[in-house]
């Protein structure tokens, strides 16, 4: 059963970072969508910035930044004719993996073998990650996480999307709700209503429903599947310190 991910959101104060990835109303479109949010200082202190056929996060005023471990790395990048999105530097790890292309049709595979969860114990917090093909818009999701924050245990998980439904999407996220320590998420991937043809309204309404002390930014991207073309919506919380 498909859900309402905007009420999801809205009830969720902190689900940490997330994915969605799936195919517009009409059909015509891939869809994109992650976010970071952030209980700490350091870790709201970010902003997405635009880079050659992504993003990556950077400080937001770099006198403050404490510590960019796990915190900085390129979160949507634009290999060939796919689009990697990722919570953390495995998104550079896959791309290694599919310029090498070592592994035909199995590189996100082989790449995230090579990886693990967030050594910030003792949450533990997993990597998700997702891969989208721009021609088809078949998307894999995968999430790495450790055995209920049993550090001698990881659990890599991956799904596979070959034949997306319009107006349809998967969701993923870091953790299931707030705790000490803050839960991994649990399950497949959430199955989700995509209902908007236009990037940049949906991500209109996916920042509305993140917690409004939580939230830091947001990135959304629509593929036009004929072309390969793609359009990126980006919004921050905060704005960036120009540098003198």
């Amino acid at each position: 059963m498909k859900k309402n991910l905007y009420k999801y959101l809205a009830g969720n104060e902190y689900p940490g970072r997330g994915i969605v990835l799936g195919r517009t109303p009409d059909g015509q479109k891939a869809i994109i969508a992650y976010w970071i949010m952030g209980r700490s200082a350091n870790s709201r202190n970010r902003v997405f910035e635009a880079i050659p056929g992504g993003i990556r996060t950077v400080a937001a005023d770099p006198a403050k930044l404490e510590d960019p471990h796990l915190i900085i790395y390129n979160a949507v990048l634009t290999h060939r004719e796919t689009t990697i999105v990722t919570n953390g530097d495995q998104t550079d790890t896959i791309a290694h993996f599919m310029n090498e292309n070592l592994f035909p049709g199995y590189s996100f595979e082989a790449a995230l073998a090579t990886r693990t969860y967030e050594d910030d114990a003792p949450n533990f917090t997993p990597r998700i990650s997702g891969v989208v093909d721009m021609r088809s818009g078949a998307y894999k999701l995968s999430i790495l996480k450790s055995c209920d924050g049993n550090a001698a245990s990881v659990q890599r998980q991956t799904f596979d999307y070959p034949q997306p439904v319009a107006g349809e999407g998967h969701f993923i996220s870091t953790y299931l709700k707030n705790g000490a320590p803050i839960p991994s998420y649990a399950g497949e991937p959430m199955r989700v209503t995509i209902d908007e043809n236009d990037g940049a309204e949906f991500a209109g309404k996916l920042w509305e429903s993140l917690n409004e002390d939580n939230k830091v930014s947001l990135f959304v991207r629509t593929i036009t599947l004929e072309t390969g073309d793609y359009e990126d919506t980006i919004l921050n919380k905060y704005n960036a310190v120009e540098g003198e």
